[in-house]
């Protein structure tokens, strides 16, 4: 029985044969720099799995609609003449207005992070945008091929305003599935480095996760990625457990205008594959950030932590270590250099 669409397709074929010849595909798939167990020794997916169906608490979804800031994405532009702009959506999508270019990463507006609409909904609230409102993109980024970052939906809209594709190597696959055209893909693996118009530069850099749209794990990889033009640098987190790639990536790339860090969805079962809030804020102070955007909260439930608990967890931390934040809501501008949200928002009653 064949599979929903939406699945993808892992590399095949030429495409297969390429990953093969990669130094960080082995015989089983690709692996992390660091060994890397999916769940702690005392966890197994049978009570994983119970927890979440019988015991997930009511307090990992908001009790109310999540408050957002409606911004017309078109006219970015406006919004300042020199510095760049940033817009989160959510969870790990953001629209960077940098130099008169649209850089889009991991996109998902569908209204739900898995293969089925039933499934994973975003919280009430959180999805005020669509494939629609968005303008021109010169650049999509896509870090790895989770459904929290890939979305079917989303990328079958984004394909005819798309420009260029940058993803780490394999997930190009689920693209052509989908009908990309080739051209438009470029595949990077950890150290691959591309120069585009304007000074503008994306380096794929390690992460420390794993991947797969089905049981079948790790046929793709899972990447974070550098952005940089005079005088700007930006790091892109993706999905990565702490480790000392961030501290290797700080010294040797660093210092960064703004970085944006997975901060939720974490879990004392799975600790090597997503961080806790205080690693999060150590792996900012790592990378030398100036300022941290804490990404991966906010809009899905994928753990089983309060929903709003992980950015109270940030800004404790961050206190500790000195490590300014900025806190947007949904839709709101974060402008560098100019404007950098910090209000409460998700406070609850």
């Amino acid at each position: 029985m064949a599979l929903p669409k939406s699945f993808g397709k892992n590399p095949q074929g030429a495409d297969l044969e390429k990953i093969r010849k990669s130094s960080l595909y082995h015989q089983k798939g690709f692996e992390n720099m660091t060994e890397t167990r999916m769940l702690s020794d005392d966890a197994s997916y049978t009570k994983m799995i119970r927890d979440f169906l019988f015991s997930k608490p009511k307090n990992t979804v908001p009790a109310n609609k999540v408050p957002v800031v409606v911004t017309d994405l078109k006219k970015l532009s406006q919004l300042s003449s020199q510095n760049p702009v940033l817009i989160w959506f959510g969870h790990s999508s953001y629209l960077i207005y940098l130099q008169g270019l649209h850089i889009l990463v991991d996109p998902v507006f569908s209204g739900h992070a898995s293969p089925f609409s039933f499934t994973t909904k975003s919280f009430p609230g959180s999805n005020p945008y669509t494939a629609d409102d968005l303008p021109e993109i010169d650049l999509l980024i896509l870090t790895h091929d989770h459904y929290d970052h890939l979305d079917f939906e989303t990328v079958m809209k984004l394909n005819n305003k798309t420009k260029l594709v940058c993803t780490s190597l394999g997930v190009g696959s689920h693209l052509r599935f989908w009908g990309w055209d080739e051209k438009k893909i470029i595949e990077f693996e950890w150290g691959d480095r591309k120069s585009f118009e304007n000074g503008l530069s994306l380096t794929c850099a390690t992460a420390r996760h794993f991947s797969g749209r089905t049981f079948t794990r790790n046929k793709t990889l899972w990447s974070s990625f550098i952005l940089e033009t005079v005088p700007y640098k930006f790091y892109i987190g993706g999905d990565s457990g702490y480790d000392v790639h961030f501290k290797q990536i700080g010294e040797a790339y660093g210092p960064f205008d703004l970085v944006m860090l997975e901060s939720g969805q974490y879990n004392p079962a799975w600790p090597n594959i997503h961080m806790m809030p205080e690693e999060t804020v150590k792996a900012a102070v790592d990378l030398k950030a100036k300022i941290l955007l804490p990404v991966h909260w906010g809009k899905f439930s994928l753990a089983l932590h309060p929903w709003n608990e992980p950015i109270q967890r940030i800004l404790v931390a961050a206190r500790t270590l000195h490590q300014p934040v900025t806190t947007p809501m949904i839709g709101e501008p974060v402008i560098l250099n100019e404007v950098y949200p910090h209000q409460n928002w998700w406070k609850e009653d």
